[in-house]
């Protein structure tokens, strides 16, 4: 998104160049021009830091400037991406720039630019052309805030061609092991498995849900132990109730029989007497 303000060679005379000493090599980037860049930016960082945040073999940084020859002069061309990313290096935060001859001759892996009217031109053209033929960055990416423009190019036989979307419109980058893709108008990472990486913002609310999640689920799990308790003594107290109640049923026919039995026995009882009397029962 940036335009790294640089004079030709030609037209500099020599009394301005200015040769940078050993080791004092300054970012010289211009500000971004809108906060909606700014925020893009930003967002990639800290959700690769996130994701990575057990790694310190790569470095990833925004609107920094890129310093490519050993007698770097201001005369001379260097380049400030809007972000990007090297593998196999150290996190070093006190880096001022990324001083090519100093970092073992390492270039960024991947590069994203962040295109506005006043750069689209340059990203999609010149510096498309230096990051594979001088740079030979794998990976190079550009995306449109607004219009929400997002093409990738990955190098193939010192070639850029263009990587082709999945069905949810995502690309991959081989050297991040992720997809970028547009998500809520930002471009954001997608894991092999689809998943959105999220910022820790994101990821901090996500853990709270999950927490939450957990305790509902520990809680869900506690009431249905209660309830099947319950359950289980209400199937004992239902079966001691049957038992009771067929205990009383018996009980029941046993005063029943008892009843009878009884009554029989006055029948009887009644019958002798009135027999000893001389009375005749069937006539009574």
């Amino acid at each position: 998104m940036t335009i790294t303000q640089t004079l030709s060679p030609t037209n500099t005379p020599a009394k301005h160049e200015i040769i940078y000493p050993q080791g004092e090599f300054w970012s010289d980037e211009p500000p971004l021009e809108t906060n909606l860049h700014l925020t893009q930016i930003i967002l990639l960082i800290k959700c690769l830091e996130w994701l990575w945040q057990d790694r310190e073999d790569y470095f990833a940084t925004g609107n920094l400037t890129i310093y490519y020859s050993p007698n770097q002069k201001k005369s001379e061309f260097f380049r400030g991406p809007d972000f990007f990313v090297v593998l196999g290096t150290t996190r070093n935060e006190n880096r001022r720039s990324w001083v090519v001859w100093q970092e073992e001759g390492k270039y960024p892996n991947v590069i994203i630019e962040i295109l506005s009217d006043s750069t689209a031109k340059t990203d999609r053209e010149e510096k498309k052309q230096i990051y594979q033929d001088t740079f030979r960055t794998p990976d190079y990416f550009w995306f449109e805030p607004y219009s929400l423009e997002f093409k990738g190019y990955t190098l193939i036989r010192g070639k850029y061609q263009e990587i082709e979307a999945n069905e949810q419109g995502w690309l991959w980058s081989e050297e991040l092991d992720l997809y970028l893709g547009i998500y809520e108008s930002k471009l954001r990472y997608f894991t092999v498995d689809r998943e959105l990486v999220p910022t820790p913002e994101e990821a901090a609310i996500q853990q709270q849900q999950e927490k939450e999640y957990e305790r509902q689920q520990k809680e869900l799990a506690l009431q249905q132990q209660e309830y099947e308790r319950q359950q289980k003594e209400y199937e004992r107290q239902q079966k001691e109730y049957e038992c009771q109640q067929k205990e009383l049923a018996l009980q029941q026919q046993e005063y029943e029989c008892e009843q009878k039995e009884l009554a029989l026995k006055k029948i009887e009882e009644l019958t002798a007497k009135l027999k000893e009397l001389g009375i005749n029962s069937e006539k009574i």
